[in-house]
């Protein structure tokens, strides 16, 4: 039996895979010396990803059909990137709210390194790889009326829900910016976004730099809610310079490639 960090454990179980082409949950909980729930977890985050997939019991290695299907790389760096900058803001046991969001959702993986967190969110997406990672953080939902536009819980029960709570940070992102107004949406419930910020003490925003320009008539968060806006270096100087005139700081990641 051999005992492995998380890290050490996964690489382990693609070599495995790939020499095998499928493993069980018993024999891996037996080989690394852990749980099955633990190897439970593995999987899922390698399924995630996009390195094998799961079945009953075990797990195979992707079908040639689907390892052939071109994945949009630059895309889903620029959200890495932002997410990644995102958690060096987080400290351990921090209390913070994770919107519901393809950028948000990439910082899931990333909060394994942190310890003691509360995470509230209203996305069963985000719920549920919370739920995968080893050290599992508390996790609080909000509860309310599901739509399925956001895919995700709002109306007056969540609001309430959270203004149960305080917390130290809200990430949360959009469907555009607008450099005058703010950060701007398609979905017209804007409610439970204000609620959010309302309750937490910074408001951090993450967006690709794909979204600006967006004509959308929605104001989802005026630029006076939000602290810290984190984006790809596609934007450009002058437009950085109109945000941070708003009182806002504007974070440029780099994105290689």
């Amino acid at each position: 039996m051999i005992k492995r960090n998380t890290q050490q454990r996964r690489h382990a179980i693609i070599s495995l895979l790939n020499e095998q082409g499928e493993v069980s949950v018993e024999d891996l909980s037996q080989r690394f010396a852990t749980s099955e729930v633990t190897i439970r977890k593995d999987l899922a985050e390698l399924e995630r990803s996009g390195v094998l997939l799961r079945r009953y019991g075990g797990a195979i290695s992707l079908p040639s059909e689907i390892l052939a299907e071109e994945v949009p790389a630059k895309v889903s760096q620029r959200k890495l990137a932002i997410a990644q900058a995102a958690i060096q803001h987080i400290r351990d046991h921090n209390r913070i709210i994770i919107d519901s969001g393809s950028t948000t959702g990439a910082m899931i993986p990333l909060l394994a390194a942190k310890r003691g967190l509360v995470v509230m969110t209203n996305s069963l997406t985000v719920a549920q790889a919370l739920r995968e990672l080893e050290n599992e953080p508390t996790l609080l939902m909000t509860g309310g009326t599901w739509d399925p536009h956001s895919e995700a819980f709002q109306g007056q029960v969540a609001e309430q829900v959270l203004r149960s709570y305080d917390f130290d940070q809200l990430f949360i992102g959009a469907d555009g910016v607008d450099p005058a107004r703010g950060t701007i949406t398609f979905n017209e419930l804007v409610g439970l976004s204000r609620v959010m910020a309302e309750v937490a003490r910074e408001v951090i925003v993450l967006v690709d730099s794909e979204k600006f320009g967006r004509r959308i008539p929605n104001l989802e968060l005026p630029w006076s809610a939000i602290d810290t806006l984190i984006t790809d270096d596609g934007i450009g100087e002058e437009l950085k310079v109109q945000i941070e005139q708003h009182g806002v700081r504007v974070i440029r990641v780099p994105v290689t490639g």
